[in-house]
């Protein structure tokens, strides 16, 4: 991922882990990707690919605080170094900055955008507030409606909290009121822990077990993710995607996740910031994880490190003895290795925050999922599983 504005946002989400980001480069107030590094960038990246399928990923932060101009230049230096080579682009926003420019510009390039919305209006604008308190909903739902009328493939990011992960059906079915499709569900967990910089959340590596009171809770996510299914499984298969149970199916027929939390291991989604430092994850951006930056060494050269390396195959190497006991690794992989800071029942470290709650998940959908994977075995649809529901051939007290 590149931060073409760094950390900076005209939002202040109280649940945000990458505002305080910008403390990290007290000394430079603009945080903002220049030409010449936009230029090295691209043609680093476009070298560091193996295939001839190319995605540039933009996040924040903001990505909309930098002009269309400057994403002008970006396609017109990834058509300079990618010698036709096939190259997409996909941009996260808070959506609060969609106007008809924006929407022209993804439209006519193909974009698509990811927008970070929280549900209705009242779990939105919890936690989703601008700097000066306000909410920022009507904005969001308003920058939504201008990429629909452009039509601009867009999917959403939801962030599920303290807040509305205890009302599961509301939160899913106000996304299928708006016709998003395509959905990401992300659990917000962030521990407290206070640095010298100003910093005020704990890196992965730091221990803290003072849990914020905006994260959403082990057993809260379990029970979340169970009732969004037992609707998605009954009526949704094939029409709405969530990304999360796509990769449980993924799993669950030994192929790659496409999510790198419940893959065995990571290391292959680095962030850059504005200013080239590379970090391991856009979940690591602590000075310990700082890989190092593109005007000292290669894109190609940090990604594929020693050190980056050892980072992503420590998340298989240090899962504790109940992880690698547990009957469902193959569909979780200890998630992402940001939330293991929890001990295990015989006091080892290393245990996942939300492990819970997703033992309950699997063990709730495994009926279905076996039913799946047999589809996909066999080159049939897994929607097929709703009409073994209805005529009861699964999802009966018998076989759950």
């Amino acid at each position: 991922m590149a931060k073409p504005a760094g950390a900076a946002c005209n939002l202040a989400c109280r649940y945000c882990y990458y505002l305080e980001k910008s403390r990290l480069y007290g000394d430079d107030s603009r945080h903002i990707m220049s030409d010449e590094m936009l230029e090295r960038f691209t043609k680093e990246y476009i070298e560091a690919q193996a295939t001839s399928d190319i995605l540039f990923t933009w996040h924040g932060g903001e990505t909309l605080l930098r002009p269309i101009a400057f994403y002008e230049k970006a396609i017109a230096l990834q058509r300079r170094y990618g010698r036709g080579r096939n190259i997409d682009n996909a941009i996260q926003t808070n959506g609060t900055l969609i106007d008809e420019r924006w929407a022209r510009f993804f439209a006519d390039n193909g974009w698509l955008v990811g927008v970070s919305i929280d549900g209705p209006e009242e779990f939105h604008d919890e936690y989703r507030r601008s700097r000066q308190g306000e909410g920022s909903f009507a904005r969001v739902m308003q920058g939504i409606e201008i990429l629909n009328r452009y039509g601009v493939q867009w999917n959403a990011m939801a962030v599920v909290n303290n807040d509305n992960g205890s009302r599961p059906l509301e939160f899913y079915r106000f996304f299928k009121s708006i016709g998003c499709h395509y959905l990401q569900f992300t659990p917000v967990v962030e521990r407290a822990l206070g640095h010298a910089d100003g910093r005020s959340l704990a890196a992965p590596d730091e221990e803290s077990m003072a849990v914020t009171a905006f994260s959403v809770g082990a057993e809260q996510w379990g029970d979340f993710l169970c009732a969004v299914f037992d609707e998605w499984v009954r009526t949704d298969v094939g029409d709405y995607f969530v990304q999360l149970f796509d990769a449980t199916l993924a799993n669950w027929v030994g192929v790659a996740p496409g999510i790198c939390s419940m893959a065995p291991t990571c290391g292959q989604v680095g962030v850059m910031e504005y200013n080239g430092d590379v970090y391991s994850c856009d979940h690591f951006v602590f000075p310990e994880y700082r890989l190092g930056n593109i005007r000292d060494e290669s894109l190609y050269a940090l990604m594929h490190s020693d050190r980056q390396r050892a980072f992503g195959a420590a998340k298989r190497e240090t899962l504790p003895r109940q992880c690698r006991e547990c009957e469902y690794l193959f569909a979780c992989n200890g998630e992402c290795p940001k939330n293991r800071f929890s001990v295990t029942a015989d006091g080892d470290s290393g245990l996942n925050y939300l492990c819970r709650g997703y033992k309950k998940f699997f063990h709730h959908v495994a009926p279905y999922m076996d039913f799946m994977a047999n589809e996909l075995r066999h080159d049939r649809a897994p929607a097929n599983v709703m009409e073994a529901i209805r005529r009861g051939w699964i999802g009966t007290e018998d076989n759950v």
